[in-house]
């Protein structure tokens, strides 16, 4: 038996808004996009589309979704992604105008940084090598 990890799930506003900026600024790509008989829709986002790992967008619906729409881990970090180029992908952040919570932190041992996506999820960026 293997078991893996599949998709985190955020609650979103907009699909497309959500996709767009995943796309841009980490160039995830769609991996699954269906919209139901019953007009339920779900797009999965990914850096691969081979391996499991990805964004499963959930569109906030009720109010109590929409009050924890970027907020769903109550403070703490959403997700980490990892880079194999920190600084590449910073510059092209910050020249996307994403917001930074915490700058680079660059030592011998390890190399990250913190920004928010659209709606407010933090997210970690470690660099990680080839």
């Amino acid at each position: 038996m293997k078991n893996y990890l599949g998709r985190i799930i955020l609650l979103i506003e907009d699909y497309e808004k959500a996709a767009s900026f995943y796309e841009e600024n980490f160039g995830f790509k769609k991996m699954f996009d269906v919209i139901t008989d019953v007009g339920q829709r779900f797009l999965h986002m990914g850096a691969d589309p081979l391996d499991s790992l990805g964004i499963w967008f959930l569109k906030a619906d009720t109010k109590e979704q929409k009050e924890r729409m970027g907020n769903q881990t109550g403070g703490q970090p959403t997700m980490v992604i990892y880079t194999t180029s920190l600084e590449v992908l910073f510059k092209k952040l910050t020249d996307n105008n994403v917001k930074i919570k915490i700058a680079p932190v660059l030592t011998p041992e390890y190399k990250f940084f913190h920004c928010f996506d659209l709606y407010g999820n933090e997210i970690v960026v470690v660099e990680i090598k080839e």
